[in-house]
């Protein structure tokens, strides 16, 4: 079997308030954004979120772009890059490296193909992609909350453990801790809210009322979206995913 779907980007000003969107059907989707990015990152947080979310399938995933720049940078010039040390022919340094680090980690020992399509011209995928993309970058725009969609329902464990691994590995890299698997995961919710990010998991801590000097290791197993949920609304109030999670408490 193959996973087929489509992944698309926006962005309002290029740059400006941006949205990303995957799309394999209209109950596996999702959608997400940032209050300030390019068309291109857009693209390709596209493209790492649907690797995430489907990072736990053993099928062949065909990824289908209408943006050359994502699937050249993916399947053409990234090992170059790499062997450069991420820089370009020129000697300057490739843009939007985090992006492409993460899609070249996410791919590793998958069966992954890109098809190219042309946009806005009525494939079906393409424009549900489009649309969903666009809607989350116009969310931005307004300072509310985009529609997040479904995520991947046949997501098995696995796939949630690899997608919630992305935190860790960003927290790594800048020297924060985090933590993450085993626990009561954020209840997934596709339509716009304007709660406080510790409305949604207030129940999460009732069992912590018993004052301590000591600190608490809490670990969450979050699925692809609830982490893309978490990031993007920590990116909107213009905090780190730690401070995000600490909110959260």
């Amino acid at each position: 079997m193959t996973i087929i779907a489509a992944a698309d980007g926006s962005a309002l000003g290029n740059p400006g308030p941006n949205g990303w969107a995957w799309y394999i059907d209209d109950d596996n989707w999702a959608a997400g954004g940032s209050p300030h990015g390019t068309n291109n990152q857009g693209e390709l947080q596209a493209v790492l979120e649907l690797l995430r979310a489907t990072a736990g399938t053993d099928e062949k995933l065909l990824i289908r772009c209408d943006s050359r720049y994502v699937i050249d940078s993916v399947t053409k010039w990234m090992p170059g890059w790499k062997r450069k040390g991420w820089r370009k022919s020129d000697g300057g340094p490739v843009l939007n490296r985090d992006l492409l680090e993460g899609i070249d980690e996410a791919m590793r020992g998958r069966d992954v193909e890109f098809s190219w399509v042309k946009g806005h011209a009525g494939d079906r995928m393409n424009e549900a992609a489009d649309e969903r993309a666009n809607s989350a970058a116009k969310a931005y725009q307004q300072k509310q909350e985009p529609r997040r969609g479904p995520g991947f329902t046949r997501a098995t464990d696995a796939g949630a453990a690899v997608a919630a691994s992305a935190p860790l590995a960003a927290a790594a890299a800048s020297g924060r801790s985090a933590t993450t698997t085993a626990a009561p995961a954020l209840a997934a919710r596709d339509e716009p809210t304007d709660a406080p990010l510790w409305a949604e998991t207030s129940s999460l801590f009732d069992d912590f009322d018993t004052p301590t000097a000591e600190p608490i290791e809490l670990r969450i197993t979050l699925t692809g979206d609830e982490h893309a949920r978490l990031r993007d609304r920590a990116d909107a109030q213009g905090i780190s995913l730690e401070a995000a999670l600490r909110r959260l408490i």
